[in-house]
């Protein structure tokens, strides 16, 4: 499919809602892989539904983790992908077989998880209030340094190429680091109107173009040149290129990212399930997203390629792209468009055999058939190409996946030998559930879980996703409903005899009378 031909004229971005992805559990994370052909889906009972977004089917069903999953990284080529779950554990998958290759166990709670972006070996994990560790795959590890050793509350990305880490922390510090050496190259301090510092909360960068944005507790999303934050050095003072915040509801942004082709950003609300989009060189807002009311936002990715955008609310993947109108002027240029009905006018020599009163052409010189046609040099799409300076490495990147379909019935003219070899076939790719999209891989091999030694870092925190299920689900200081014991009612004029005991059972509440 040419890309080229895809591209809409002077819009580049989604404008309505384009159906939902149901994964049949809780969906919690997504992220696209390189090209956009897959998406991943971490959902709460710890599976990784992979759906080819193409077909807008189910092309894999990995049982990784037994918490939910709360963090995905696919790696360059798309062949490997990362996870992290609420207990603390992060896994490298092998997408095709859907096998494990390497479990390592934090001491505390995994915040998020990122691959290297030109290097499968490396893995930046960003664990709950500890500095962000560099992790390989021979179960080395480095911790990224802290200037400061109080503030552990630490967000951190590679930039676009991976020679760089930045890291942000609660006091409004960001810090850039050099990856092979861990060397600090850079720092600044975001600050707000007021000169006060703001605790930053995550740091997304583009694509394509050298902008990051971070998003901080302010309610407002700033965007940085990261080749002028490298210039200023230690302790410099760059000024972003954009501020970026809700004027009218002065919203918390729950998640926010670049546009495909760096042009675009968009956030999440905190509050509701809205997805608010900005242009990035002028900073306006061009588009409101609004989903369903009363539901709570999750995640929010944009396809690498093309502008739609997958939100995660209630469990379910949102699909936003741009409406799609029917133009048959463009199979058929002499075709017209009729808003009306309109009598028709037959041309005289309409219908005839042959058109007397057709002008005889002129006849033209001989073609050139001489010049050559190279069908053989293979260009790279502009859409793909994130550098001038990477290889063609379109024969190593995993667009699909491979799926033999199932033969239920077998026919009446298949001889026995025919019929045995095709079970034998699809036995092992039978699939639990009815659904038939569905291919969930087979039994995997005991992978041996490597421990990660952190010092100082907390054993007891308990990972946000499962603290706020707790907070929904403690008991009010008030209220029946909620479970506790009702209260008793004063007798009118005169005293109860006996008094009541209340007792708990089962998480109800129970009467019971004492003399």
């Amino acid at each position: 499919m040419n890309l080229e031909l895809l591209e809409s004229f002077g819009q580049n971005y989604p404008e309505d809602f384009d159906g939902v992805l149901d994964c049949m559990n809780m969906a919690i994370t997504c992220a696209f892989n390189r090209r956009g052909t897959l998406l991943a889906v971490g959902c709460n009972d710890g599976r990784i539904v992979i759906w080819d977004f193409l077909t807008r089917g189910i092309a894999k069903v990995i049982s990784a983790h037994i918490h939910p999953v709360c963090s995905l990284s696919w790696n360059r080529s798309g062949h490997k992908f990362l996870s992290a779950s609420t207990d603390c554990v992060v896994s490298v998958w092998d997408v095709l077989t859907g096998e494990c290759d390497y479990t390592f166990r934090f001491p505390s709670p995994v915040l998020k998880v990122q691959f290297h972006p030109r290097d499968s070996n490396q893995f930046l994990v960003c664990p709950m209030k500890h500095a962000a560790v560099l992790m390989t795959l021979d179960k080395a590890h480095r911790i990224v340094p802290l200037e400061d050793e109080s503030d552990l509350n630490i967000c951190a990305a590679f930039d676009r190429r991976g020679l760089y880490i930045f890291t942000g922390n609660a006091r409004g510090k960001i810090h850039v680091f050099n990856t092979l050496t861990l060397e600090m190259k850079a720092s600044f301090r975001v600050t707000t109107t007021t000169s006060n510092t703001t605790a930053l909360k995550s740091i997304e960068f583009a694509r394509r173009g050298n902008c990051f944005l971070v998003n901080s507790a302010d309610r407002i999303i700033r965007v940085y040149e990261s080749g002028e934050v490298l210039a200023c050095g230690k302790d410099g003072e760059p000024e972003p290129i954009q501020k970026l915040q809700d004027l009218v509801n002065r919203s918390l942004w729950k998640k926010c990212c670049f546009s495909g082709d760096g042009e675009y950003i968009v956030a999440g609300s905190a509050r509701q399930h809205s997805l608010y989009i900005w242009e990035k060189s002028s900073g306006n807002l061009v588009k409101f997203l609004l989903g369903t009311k009363g539901e709570m936002l999750l995640d929010v990715v944009w396809h690498p390629v093309r502008p739609i955008i997958a939100s995660i609310s209630s469990g379910v993947v949102s699909i936003w792209a741009q409406n799609q109108i029917e133009n048959w002027s463009a199979f058929a240029p002499d075709f017209k468009e009729l808003d009306e009905n309109v009598e028709y006018e037959e041309h005289e020599s309409e219908f005839d055999v042959e058109d007397e009163d057709k002008e005889v052409l002129e006849t033209k010189g001989p073609c050139e058939e001489d010049v050559e046609v190279d069908v053989t040099t293979v260009e790279s799409i502009p859409a793909f190409v994130s550098s001038d300076e990477e290889e063609n490495d379109d024969d190593r990147v995993l667009l699909f996946l491979p799926i033999s379909p199932e033969i239920e019935e077998i026919e009446e003219s298949w001889t026995s030998e025919q019929a045995a070899a095709a079970a034998e076939d699809t036995g092992d790719r039978k699939r639990a559930g009815s659904s038939k999209d569905q291919t969930i891989s087979p039994k995997k091999r005991k992978m041996k879980t490597v421990d990660v030694d952190l010092p100082n870092a907390p054993v007891d925190e308990i990972h946000p996703l499962l603290s706020a299920k707790k907070t929904q689900e403690k008991i009010p200081k008030s209220g029946r409903a909620a479970g506790k014991a009702p209260k008793t009612s004063k007798g009118q004029g005169h005293k109860s005899e006996s008094k009541s005991k209340y007792y708990k059972s089962s998480g109800d509440w129970h009467k019971e009378n004492a003399s």
